[in-house]
């Protein structure tokens, strides 16, 4: 009953799910439309705040701000449901992508309809920057720390570490300011150590029984379905303790270990084939770790639906659930320590370090994109971009209805 009242919230969440493109970068773009500006679940300061922190975890930074969101409003059970509100459109799609991929023409999946998907993304991120900019930079020192942090994470922008090395120099720099801390009014949150032990658990027993199986299937001398499930289940939960960076990092160890790695009848899809899911998960809405679904469901396929359903389940289920555990453990932990003078200073710099990413991911995903050859394709970039921008700006219309009008535009040109 009590999730009953969170309806309009999780209506929200679906919508969201459907309807945010452009990556974990364009997705900060239209939380910040849809939750702060339009619903206010959120304030833009705390927002900024979950968006800092995720960025600190491995896993898929987006997802775990959504979850923080769902977190603030209703718990644990809320948040969990969020993630799955989000992350469910995106994984069904990449799931049935896995099924129908023989059925389909490679070069039609290059669709023209998402062409203006991109500038749009980098329209939702401009503005995100400037909001966020309007809170974050208020004096010569976090001027300073975002233009660094902005050149760093440009140079650095497929580096894992260059997000959280950034933000704790950042948090180090503004502690030696003399800046008092107020009195506030911080709720305590109880921390669960059971998400803790629960994480660790399933990473022991998931790398006993994929070692295990690999054991097995060396001795058998075949492959065998039963065994794989359990050395793709270890890969994709490994992967979402520890990969920084989202998806740009997380797709180049997945095709390591699915396309390179394994040999001969043992390699569980072909580069073609990896490279059609990992460029089509671009071009849908929602997490771009929802790739799993389509790698493991290639994986498994060779021994039937049943196994290859199996396969898009277990990617979709290991890559998150170290994300929820490692965000419900951790954030607790942090807002508790807000109260302390050490923590509260460094939320300057930290969130200073933000705005620069967000400026430096907008400069990084424009630069890909085509407006100075004097074509009317590119002329329709720039008013994409500003024309984004400029109706968030004016508040005009809710994301859903941009990302229509940029998709017919794409149908239309």
């Amino acid at each position: 009953m009590t999730l009953l009242r969170h309806i309009p919230f999780l209506n929200a969440v679906f919508w969201h799910s459907i309807s945010a493109f452009g990556g974990p970068q364009g997705h900060y773009g239209m939380m910040v439309r849809r939750f702060t500006v339009e619903r206010r679940d959120v304030t833009e300061q705390e927002l900024l705040e979950f968006t800092a922190f995720c960025q600190m975890l491995p896993g898929a930074s987006s997802t775990q701000t959504l979850s923080l969101i769902g977190y603030k409003r209703g718990g644990a059970l809320l948040a969990i449901v969020t993630l799955i509100m989000w992350v469910l459109p995106a994984g069904i799609l990449m799931s049935l992508l896995s099924f129908l991929l023989q059925f389909i023409d490679k070069r039609s999946l290059d669709v023209d309809v998402f062409k203006f998907v991109h500038p749009m993304a980098v329209g939702f991120l401009a503005f995100a920057a400037y909001r966020s900019g309007r809170i974050s930079i208020k004096n010569t020192i976090t001027v300073v720390i975002a233009v660094i942090s902005a050149l760093l994470t440009y140079l650095f922008f497929r580096t894992p570490w260059v997000f959280p090395i950034l933000l704790i120099l950042g948090g180090v720099v503004t502690n030696f300011s003399k800046k008092r801390i107020p009195e506030m009014d911080v709720q305590r949150r109880r921390i669960k150590w059971s998400n803790l032990w629960f994480f660790v658990l399933v990473f022991v027993v998931l790398g006993f029984l994929s070692e295990w199986s690999r054991i097995q299937q060396r001795n058998a001398g075949v492959q065998q379905p039963h065994y794989r499930i359990w050395n793709i289940s270890e890969n994709f939960y490994r992967f979402g303790s520890l990969v920084f960076g989202g998806g740009d990092v997380l797709v180049p160890l997945m095709y390591e270990q699915f396309v390179v790695k394994p040999k001969g009848s043992n390699q569980y899809m072909t580069s073609e084939e990896f490279l059609t899911g990992s460029g089509m998960v671009r071009a849908i809405p929602g997490p771009v770790f929802s790739v799993a679904a389509f790698h493991g469901g290639m994986a498994m396929r060779k021994w039937g639906s049943v196994w290859q359903v199996l396969g898009c389940v277990a990617g979709l289920l290991f890559i998150f659930m170290p994300s929820v555990l490692l965000v419900l453990f951790f954030y607790p932990v942090w807002n508790n320590l807000k109260r302390y003078a050490i923590v509260y200073r460094s939320l300057e710099g930290i969130n200073a370090v933000v705005v620069g990413i967000m400026v430096a991911s907008t400069f990084y995903l424009f630069k890909d994109i085509s407006v100075t050859e004097f074509k009317t394709l590119d002329a329709i970039n720039v008013l994409v971009i500003a024309g984004t921008f400029g109706v968030l700006f004016l508040k005009r219309f809710p994301s859903p209805v941009i990302v229509a009008v940029c998709l017919l535009l794409g149908w239309a040109f």
